[in-house]
């Protein structure tokens, strides 16, 4: 009987050394990749945002102060706002070709 109980006692321990479930693999490079783009769009856009909010207020600064100066601060507006939106854009841009470089990266060769 001691020796039907030890041979259970060492099975259960044979089979629970090899029933463990194998580590997790470490987080695979596009999920890095993915955080870095989403990373460098919000950035982007924030840029874009902050100037397009300073332009505006640029713009409603000018336009207490002095009537005939609404049209040129108007003008200045909309060209700070399109550099920010062209800015953003090749933030944006570049995001995404660092996304596409580190997923290639990250595929194996066959």
């Amino acid at each position: 009987m001691k020796k039907f109980i030890a041979t259970l006692v060492a099975s259960l321990f044979a089979t629970a050394a090899f029933a463990q479930t194998p580590a997790a693999p470490a987080a695979p490079a596009p999920a890095k990749a993915e955080a870095a783009h989403t990373k460098a769009v919000v950035k982007a856009e924030a840029k874009e945002t902050k100037a397009v909010v300073k332009a505006d207020a640029k713009e409603a600064v000018v336009a207490a102060d002095a009537k005939a100066d609404v049209a040129s601060a108007k003008a200045d507006a909309k060209a700070t706002k399109a550099k920010a939106h062209h800015k953003a854009n090749k933030a944006k841009v570049k995001a995404d070709a660092a996304k596409a470089d580190a997923a290639v990266a990250a595929t194996p060769a066959k």
